[in-house]
């Protein structure tokens, strides 16, 4: 009989993962379905993410046999107790919690395919100390304050455990002090410089893209020192900049800021890296955390570390401890540390070509132009300049889009990042995209010297362009030279590998530009609902679901030409009155919104003004006409569009073609 495992990381960027017996049968994130990014997962309330892994493997709450959690939080808080939970009551099973460092551990160690393995852990904020174990704080030098937390974590691992090696815990991440952004770990560190330059701590990412625009004019200790194996940090270089305006403000200070903090972080990195081969002995790593994400810091670990070997997970960030809360569980459930290698990050459930033509119907302002279309097809819509959105497979666990929820362009158009950016992703011009390469043609494209790995399967490698290369594809080249790799081949990625291929056989260039298939600011889609709508919104140009291809209908150009038709909901409306002035007189301060969806209810809010956009929606009403009704209230075009997106994303409003 198989075994159920339930794993869950309770979270931002929560998560849940469903082993059978040692396989990873589906997992997801939570924001993939209530369509609110970074989405936070409590294991003592019902999630979607939970319904959605039960529901693909066609099993229920009681066939699970062990739940694991991790949590930042205490395993003693009820809302992150499983056993609590309405939703898995009827799941009288075992919980295992565990730190959060320790569930990236195993997410990371469980998928590598490797029998033994040093595993460094790095990233924002881990768990509180009173979570970790008593072999965990044994190796974390230094008293404990109530305010601490997980900074970084070594371990050591084979076939029968994962074992703390070194750990250090310290004041909890980042915070604002007196208006100047501050940091505790070298993941707070990179938050707090893209809350100065963005104003957004969760911003991270934008800072690597706008380091090579910069010079490192400041030195890593600037940033930290290091003794004993604790990093020490500084802030000083950010409270010189207090009061300073956001990017684009301060254009060459904050490039200059961004590749002192990149320069710094890799110094950081590598030192840990070398602590830990030290203390292990071994000469393969897997490596983790949100800090993994930062491919150009990876590459050179990956070339200069004393490690032979380097696994990152794909799921590096806070959606990878669901899988390592599974394994944790299965092995203590056990006593038997099964592994299996991860091949491919697609692990969400497939949506077959009968579903998505269902799904295509209540779209008709979309119609299909094939059932079953062929690469070389697709390849010449590509090579004829068309930005394409390519459907297929589970959806990746992690942030990168990785062929089965991309968007696809041709690298070779001079003007291709800012007619991408323009008419489908809206992204800072500085952010670089993606080059998705035939694994053996790597070499000729990429300076990859002899010894070095020429396989990047998950887009977490940085590697520089060949000179002669760059003018070729100049869409997917950096400022600096480089590219964002990810590799594919026919074993792993079948359907894209091919694609890529015909797209080479018609162009002679053996890639295409992949970016997520999603809008700044909302998470990769999910369901071909979701894909489809994302069409109708943008300036995709053609769609990939399945097999099925399709397009805009030649009339349609915008959802304004649409009429939107309410659906059944709950609206709770906050009003505020005027003193005196009695109920007739008031205003809207807030909308909070509740939705039935196939795997729960969802909760959200809604800005404003979305009020008197549902209050005069009529079901025959198009957007344009509903946009000159409220003209006098201020609204436009641009609002209104965006309103509608923001309607049909919360379930609140479905839209069909106008008959007038």
């Amino acid at each position: 009989m198989s075994r159920w495992t339930l794993g869950l990381s309770a979270s931002h960027n929560g998560s849940a993962c469903l082993l059978k017996d040692d396989e990873i049968v589906v997992a997801i994130q939570e924001e993939r379905l209530n369509r609110k990014k970074r989405s936070r997962l409590l294991s003592g309330q019902p999630s979607l993410a939970v319904s959605y892994c039960l529901q693909t493997a066609g099993i229920q709450a009681k066939d699970l046999d062990a739940i694991g959690v991790s949590s930042d939080a205490s395993p003693r808080s009820r809302r992150n107790d499983p056993r609590l939970n309405l939703q898995l009551q009827e799941a009288q099973v075992p919980v295992y919690y565990t730190s959060h460092h320790a569930a990236h551990a195993y997410s990371v160690f469980a998928t590598s395919g490797f029998r033994s393995a040093a595993i460094l852990v790095v990233d924002g904020k881990g768990s509180h100390h009173s979570t970790c174990s008593a072999d965990e704080l044994a190796v974390a030098p230094g008293e404990r304050t109530e305010n601490d937390y997980e900074a970084f974590s070594m371990y050591r691992a084979s076939s029968v455990e994962v074992e703390p090696v070194f750990k250090q815990i310290g004041p909890d991440w980042f915070h604002m002090v007196d208006g100047v952004p501050t940091f505790n770990t070298l993941g707070g560190m990179f938050s707090a410089l893209a809350k100065q330059m963005f104003n957004n701590p969760m911003d991270a990412g934008k800072v690597m893209g706008l380091a090579p625009y910069g010079k490192a004019t400041a030195s890593p200790e600037s940033f930290f020192t290091k003794k004993n194996g604790l990093l020490h940090f500084e802030s000083d270089l950010l409270t010189s900049l207090k009061g300073a305006q956001p990017w684009p403000a301060q254009k060459e200070v904050y490039e200059n800021l961004a590749a002192s903090g990149q320069v710094a972080l890799e110094e950081a990195l590598l030192g840990l890296m070398d602590d830990l081969y030290e203390r292990t002995g071994l000469d393969q790593v897997c490596y983790t955390g949100g800090v993994a994400l930062n491919c150009v810091a990876n590459e050179r670990i990956i070339r200069e570390s004393k490690f032979r070997d380097v696994f990152i997970l794909p799921a590096a960030e806070d959606s990878g401890p669901s899988i390592g809360s599974a394994y944790h569980a299965l092995w203590k459930a056990t006593g038997r540390n099964a592994q299996r290698p991860l091949v491919h990050d697609a692990l969400g459930r497939r949506y077959a070509s009968d579903e998505t033509l269902r799904t295509a119907s209540e779209f008709p302002w979309l119609e299909v132009v094939e059932q079953d279309c062929q690469p070389d097809q697709v390849a010449a819509l590509i090579a004829d300049r068309k930005i394409l959105g390519w459907f297929h497979g589970g959806s990746e666990l992690g942030p990168r889009a990785l062929g089965q929820r991309s968007i696809l362009c041709d690298p070779r158009r001079e003007d291709g990042k800012e007619v991408l950016n323009l008419r489908v992703k809206h992204r800072e011009a500085f952010r670089p995209f993606a080059p998705v390469t035939l694994q053996e043609k790597a070499r000729d494209w990429f300076e990859i010297e002899a010894g070095i790995s020429d396989d990047s399967p998950f887009m977490l490698r940085v590697c520089n362009f060949k000179e002669e290369r760059k003018r070729q594809v100049p869409a997917v080249v950096h400022v600096d030279g480089t590219g964002r790799l990810q590799t594919v081949n026919a074993e792993r990625n079948g359907e894209l590998y091919d694609l890529v291929r015909a797209f080479e056989t018609l162009t002679g260039v053996p890639m295409l530009l992949n970016t997520s298939f999603n809008v700044m600011g909302e998470p990769i889609v999910e369901t071909p609902s979701d894909a489809l709508w994302c069409m109708s919104y943008t300036g995709i140009d053609y769609c990939v679901l399945e097999g099925v291809l399709m397009r805009k209908n030649p009339d349609y150009k915008t959802p304004l030409q649409l009429v939107p038709v309410l659906k059944e909901a709950e609206l709770a409306v906050r009003l505020k009155m005027k003193s005196g002035e009695g109920f007739a007189s008031h205003e809207v301060q807030k909308l909070e919104t509740g939705v039935h969806t196939p795997y729960g209810h969802v909760t959200g809010s809604l800005p404003v003004n979305a009020f008197a956009v549902l209050n005069n929606i009529d079901g025959t009403l198009t957007g344009y006409e509903l946009c000159d009704r409220l003209q006098e209230q201020g609204m436009d075009h641009p609002s209104m569009t965006r309103l509608l997106g923001e309607l049909f994303r919360a379930r609140l409003i479905g839209l069909k073609q106008s008959t007038r």
